[in-house]
């Protein structure tokens, strides 16, 4: 059921909420600690690989024979603070895939040590297990609901077509698709234009080709991500349901290399090297088959073109006392759809985004600074020609700057501030099938403050802290002028913890989305008009995790997301003066199991989600499509030696919500004033529809397999990898035509091969 607050009450629920938060950040950052005699010192730098001098995220660092390490970040950079100093330490960093290294540090009183650390790749063999010892996780990190994954364990999945950041998403509990159709992911409950999707820190508006079937982040050129499924910290915002951070390579900084791909899909190719100051990179992908495309859309033509280019210049110095990095980066992604015949549409859209990065540690000081200058657009039409299809046009243009201050305490405590400021423009032109005509052209400044502390001195406990203050907002309505943010975690038991946290969300660029749409062609960004107050979200979660020093790690996850002031499409506007919008709300609810396994040579996963969504509009409850009971995913990678890698995934879900027909009657059409028809005109079938979404699809189930083979010959590494989607042929229905009422299957048994060679 929707809980139901009124303005009143829901007032006073925001006021609690907000004083409650401000009395535990108050009393955590003032909490008196321990006092110790000891003089402390602290470690700081970067890792890295020797080859390439690429950042290695996500690194285990630890000072052997004690609990004190860290984890490298998604750059590849760490600190350790408060180090018991004048002691020399063997210092262990280990990185899957790479030989381990040691090396001796010495901490001096009161002072700041750097380093960087460059680790060697070695070859994976059967017998080589990993030390446990050598693991290191932090065991108060506020981490909840937190997914870190690198580039390499993405393109161990099965492929399908070729290696897709967002589909390798749908692994995760608590993520669901549609189908196998869409790379669109809906995480807990919420729909897909409530994620945040960051390519180097900025955001993108429209991150699909081919009308939502491919992402258009070409992974060659991503190091790592990060993905939040809920209650994200402080230093995100804007979004009601999660946050994908993308990082991408900085580019060989030791020497030019190159490589190209091919696939039944597309062709791509990319080149990286030294600079004088620093490295580049640069990639590019281009669509070749449509004919591959005909199985995604169920045998229909499919003319399309697109194309994605990404670059890269990057400037890093490393000194004795600082790091510093610098670079500029681009991305340019387009898609066509161009019909020969003049009575069908065409649709073309493309984004845009160019920013400047950087990164500053500060001297003798536990402080390091970053600031984020970007551009973002995003450009869709509709062009109708003489079909009858409506014109339809959106662009969108983000003028962002976000820079943030990080310190670091001897305590291992962290306090956090920035801001974020942001000139957005949009314009939209559209006719729905009624024929109402919506025309609009705004803009607005957007001007965020947020700040959060970190407590982290305690073994056993770990708390997040923050909030994000709406100085200037998008719309004139405003719903929260604190978005307050709690995140925490407690060691109860040896490798066993309990974890929870709660926040305020609020969105104001929202879409025009068709939810009756199978695939969506256009989803046009608006600022929220103002006869509507701004979306936002409650998120509650709890979780328990367990770590095994033999490999293991179980976690459990249960959340409750409230909704309201969701923007709905307005189905039934025909005057230009009916609104575009109506307001809804919406609530979601589950708890997601996730068991995992990982040595060298194997890597298991299993998941299950059991969970509940709803929408209300108009005093009406239903189901979202993306509304899935149960959802089983089971995984499994193994290093068979040799260059030779095997995987294979099995996905089941229970069946998804779909609108059914439950009858049709003929219509009266009526005909040119000269046709022979005797009463000019003629009776066609119209479909009757029952109630949104009340009907429920056949359970879906498939299972893929992947074998990937990396040889050299000469100076040429090769990887050959063959991929089988659905392997035993599983008939899962996609949708019934609602003019025959016809069965339209998923992907049927698809093989394919890519090729990659790299110099």
């Amino acid at each position: 059921m929707i809980l139901n607050f009124g303005n009143h009450s829901l007032n006073i629920q925001h006021t609690k909420a907000t004083y409650f938060f401000l009395l535990l950040l108050s009393a955590i950052i003032i909490l008196p600690a321990k006092l110790s005699p000891q003089e402390t010192g602290t470690l700081r730098g970067s890792i890295l690989d020797s080859l390439s001098s690429e950042a290695l995220p996500f690194t285990n660092i630890i000072l052997e024979n004690t609990s004190i390490g860290a984890s490298s970040d998604a750059h590849g950079y760490f600190v350790i603070t408060n180090i018991p100093a004048n002691r020399t330490y063997t210092l262990i960093v280990s990185y899957m895939g790479y030989t381990t290294k040691t090396l001796n540090v010495k901490i001096k009183a009161n002072e700041i040590t750097q380093l960087q650390v460059l680790l060697s790749p070695t070859k994976i063999q059967i017998e080589t297990i990993e030390k446990v010892s050598e693991k290191y996780k932090r065991p108060n990190e506020t981490d909840l609901g937190l997914q870190k994954m690198d580039i390499r364990k993405i393109k161990s999945l099965p492929k399908g077509v070729e290696t897709d950041i967002f589909r390798s998403l749908q692994f995760i509990p608590g993520v669901q698709s549609t189908g196998d159709v869409s790379a669109r992911y809906y995480v807990r409950g919420s729909s897909s234009n409530q994620n945040l999707i960051l390519y180097n820190g900025v955001t993108v508006y429209n991150p699909f080709h081919a009308l939502g079937l491919f992402s258009i982040i070409d992974p060659d050129i991503i190091n790592s991500l990060e993905f939040y499924k809920g209650g994200f910290p402080a230093e995100y915002g804007g979004k009601l349901s999660s946050v994908l951070n993308l990082v991408t390579k900085d580019g060989n900084r030791n020497k030019y290399s190159g490589s190209a791909s091919l696939s039944f899909l597309t062709a791509k190719a990319s080149i990286e090297g030294p600079l004088p100051i620093g490295s580049f990179i640069v990639t590019g992908r281009k669509s070749l088959f449509s004919d591959i495309l005909k199985k995604f859309l169920n045998y229909k033509k499919a003319p399309f073109d697109f194309h994605d280019l990404a670059f890269k210049f990057n400037s890093t110095s490393s000194g004795t006392k600082t790091l510093s990095k610098f670079f500029l980066h681009g991305f340019n992604s387009s898609d066509k759809l161009t019909n020969e015949s003049p009575e069908l549409a065409d649709y073309s859209w493309s984004n845009n985004i160019y920013g400047a990065y950087l990164f500053q540690e500060l001297e003798n000081l536990p402080i390091y600074f970053e600031a984020n200058l970007s551009l973002s657009g995003f450009n869709g039409e509709v062009i109708s020609k003489e079909s009858l299809t409506k014109p339809r046009r959106n662009v969108i243009t983000d003028i962002s700057l976000k820079s943030d201050f990080t310190y670091i305490n001897a305590k291992r405590n962290e306090l956090q501030v920035g801001y974020n400021l942001k000139s957005i423009k949009t314009k939209l032109y559209f006719e729905n099938l009624q024929g109402g005509i919506t025309d609009l052209d705004d803009k607005a400044l957007q001007f965020t403050l947020y700040g959060k502390y970190k407590f982290l001195q305690w073994e056993s406990f770990g708390a997040d802290v923050g909030a994000r203050m709406n100085i200037l907002t998008l719309t004139s309505q405003r719903t929260s002028f604190i978005e307050p943010r709690i995140n925490l975690t407690y060691n109860i038991l040896p490798n066993l913890l309990i974890k929870g946290a709660w926040g305020i969300y609020t969105q104001e660029l929202i879409t025009l989305t068709n939810e009756d749409e199978v695939i969506s062609l256009f989803e046009p960004w608006v600022i929220t008009p103002d006869y509507l107050k701004p979306s936002e979200a409650i998120h509650y979660v709890l979780g328990l995790e367990f770590n095994s020093f033999s490999n293991f790690n179980f976690t459990i996850e249960t959340y409750y997301k409230q909704m309201k002031n969701t923007a709905e499409q307005f189905d039934n506007k025909i005057k230009a003066s009916d609104p575009d919008f109506i307001e809804g709300k919406g609530e979601s609810y589950g708890s997601e199991f996730m068991f995992s396994y990982q040595t060298n040579f194997i890597q298991a996963i299993a998941s299950y989600s059991l969970s509940w969504a709803y929408k209300e509009i108009n005093n009406w409850i239903s189901y979202p499509k993306y509304d899935s009971r149960h959802n089983v995913n089971l995984n499994i990678t193994m290093d068979l030696g040799d260059g030779w890698e095997v995987s294979s995934s099995w996905f089941f879900n229970s069946g998804l919500p779909f609108t059914p027909i439950i009858g049709y009657y003929d219509k009266l059409t009526i005909n040119d004033l000269f046709d022979t028809d005797p009463l000019f005109g003629s009776y066609n079938p119209f479909t009757i529809l029952g109630d949104r979404n009340i009907g429920r699809l056949p359970t879906y189930h498939r299972l893929d397999i992947s074998l990937n083979k990396n040889f050299e010959i000469y100076l040429t590494k090769i990887l050959i990898s063959l991929n089988i989607l659905n392997v035993y042929d599983r008939k899962n229905i996609f949708y019934f035509d609602r003019k025959t009422g016809k069965q339209v299957n998923m992907l049927p048994i698809l093989p394919t091969v890519t090729v990659r060679l790299e110099i």
